[in-house]
């Protein structure tokens, strides 16, 4: 083991001997912890809290720390540790400077004399685009011809009505008329014309005026932002290509070509600073064998994503998948259970049928419509159960965790009748869920959620909350029992976004607590504890009220 090895390689504090080894390496992305790294991750953790007191307190939002078990040419047993990010702490401390030699470095060496002098040209451009914005003569120009458009539409339309009762006038006045007279009525209708030709002109001329004076401001500044942004974009794919990422086959490919096929074509900002690829890195330079993987929060949750202190979490779809996709190559890795999905055993339990609709109970791992991986679904059963049904069937969906009643439509007019009741909200859902953890409220205690809820696009299918891009989620709540560590709630969804329950659940502006069995959120389990137990809508073809409630399985 060579000197820097020697700086990174954990021994275990505790006796591990009799801990069975993995037979293959932890899948990133979706995964229970091994006992081995598990035993790592508290023993990081036990670090992390210096004395007792969680003395570390690395960032005002708390940082993801990963654990990667190995072992070595000798057979020993160790492990390394990780951060994501670029360092423990924004401020330059001594303390925390020092602290960074017990964790895996960052995989790129970092910049040069060349992308220094990028980097500096780039922070003139934004001084210079951040005066510019500032001119206050763009906003000047902008008002003016707000009030120009506005002033001279007042005039032509003034204008235009006055013309409209002169008309008339000459009408009248063409009844009894002499020849001067047709001639001065006419002379009068070309006079009118004529104004309103050079009230247009004069229009045309002041705002031609103003708007090239805005342009010229307006370009000279999109232009800046261009040049910055094309500088920008070498610069950084300069930057990635000094990430020389290694795998278990030896191979060594830099960023850019990882990301080179993916949909964002180039890497997101942070890619290869998370800590799986760190530790993955580390471990192949110092041909030290990986065994077992694991990611855990430490410290506050930030205002958008769902993280709870010490809580382990899968690796991110967006920056790490294709990385850590290339960085596993030559590793027997655990198969990824998400293309193994389903509930084939589980019937359809058709609680309510009638010509143009069913009422049906889905069950808990069973798909509303087909996935990418995975055809059985409800909407695949319901059309062989019901070949003749037209339309889409499905008018709204349940998570595949989720159990309980949804509706389902056999024929176009069915469908459109249910996707109006839900855009006007007639339907009513009610869900019962148990959560992990004992809210400070007690049984009977309802209140209210609102957190703006978007796709999480560098971790899908996770979401976040987002006051910026959120579209608005509202969630009504009431504890019906407490026990065991465990709430057991009753939730009204007033909008249905996705995963909208389970992040209000989750989140720490929300419940604060995931719900039992969120392989998302929280905690992966047998099932998720989430079930929707009544659903209230009115009958598309008698617009009679239905009720119908089948209580959870569990």
């Amino acid at each position: 083991m060579n000197s820097l090895s020697s700086s990174l390689f954990h021994r275990f504090s505790c006796d591990v001997s009799e801990i069975e080894l993995p037979q293959k390496f932890t899948f990133p992305f979706f995964y229970q912890p091994h006992p081995l790294a598990i035993a790592a991750s508290e023993q990081l953790q036990q670090w992390l809290s210096g004395d007792g007191g969680e003395l570390h307190d690395f960032d005002n939002d708390g940082k993801m720390f990963g654990v990667l078990v190995v072992r070595d040419n000798q057979g020993e047993l160790g492990f390394l540790t990780a951060y994501s990010g670029q360092t423990l702490k924004p401020e330059s401390e001594p303390e925390y400077s020092a602290l960074n030699d017990e964790f895996c470095p960052m995989i790129s060496l970092g910049g040069d004399e060349q992308s220094a002098a990028e980097q500096l040209a780039i922070n003139e451009m934004n001084s210079d685009i951040a005066r510019k914005e500032a001119n206050p003569l763009i906003e000047q120009l902008a008002t003016q011809i707000k009030d120009a458009e506005q002033s001279f539409s007042e005039q032509i339309s003034a204008w235009q009505t006055q013309m409209a009762v002169n008309r008339k006038a000459r009408k009248a006045q063409r009844a009894n008329a002499d020849e001067d007279l047709v001639k001065t009525l006419a002379q009068q209708s070309v006079d009118d014309k004529n104004k309103l030709r050079d009230l247009k002109l004069e229009a045309q001329k002041t705002l031609a005026e103003l708007q090239q004076q805005h342009s010229v401001l307006v370009d000279e500044l999109n232009q800046l932002k261009q040049s910055r942004k094309q500088r920008s974009n070498d610069l950084q794919q300069y930057l990635f290509a000094k990430y020389q990422l290694l795998n278990a086959k030896g191979e060594t490919r830099d960023m850019n070509e990882l990301f080179a096929t993916t949909a964002q074509r180039v890497p997101p900002s942070g890619s290869g600073d998370c800590a799986a690829p760190k530790l993955l890195q580390v471990a192949y330079q110092m041909q030290l064998t990986p065994i077992a993987l694991s990611e855990f929060w430490w410290g506050r949750a930030p205002d958008s994503q769902v993280r709870q202190h010490k809580q382990v979490y899968p690796a991110c779809i967006g920056k790490c998948q294709p990385i850590l996709n290339y960085m596993l190559q030559g590793l027997e890795v655990d198969e990824d259970p998400l293309q193994q999905l389903g509930n084939d055993s589980a019937d359809l339990d058709i609680v309510h049928e009638e010509e143009s609709f069913l009422v049906i109970n889905k069950p808990s791992g069973l798909l509303s419509v087909p996935g990418r991986h995975v055809q059985d679904s409800v909407k695949t059963r319901i059309r062989a159960l019901y070949p003749n049904a037209r339309g889409g069937l499905i008018v709204h969906r349940l998570d595949m965790a989720t159990s309980g009643l949804m509706l389902i439509a056999l024929n176009e007019r069915a469908q459109k009748n249910f996707q109006h009741q839900f855009i006007k909200r007639i339907v009513h859902k009610q869900y019962v869920a148990i959560v992990d953890g004992m809210l400070d409220s007690k049984p009977g205690v309802e209140g209210e959620i609102e957190l703006p809820l978007c796709n999480d696009f560098e971790d899908r299918p996770r979401q976040k909350v987002c006051a910026v891009e959120g579209k608005p989620a509202h969630t009504m709540w009431q504890i019906t029992k407490q026990e065991h560590g465990r709430t057991w709630l009753n939730l009204w969804p007033v909008t249905g976004r996705t995963h909208q329950l389970r992040v209000h659940c989750a989140h720490h502006q929300g419940l604060n607590t995931a719900i039992v069995g969120d392989d998302l959120y929280g905690n992966s389990g047998e099932r998720l504890m989430l079930h929707a137990q009544r659903i209230e809508f009115n009958h598309p073809l008698t617009k009679q009220p239905m009720v119908f409630e089948v209580k959870a399985p569990f």
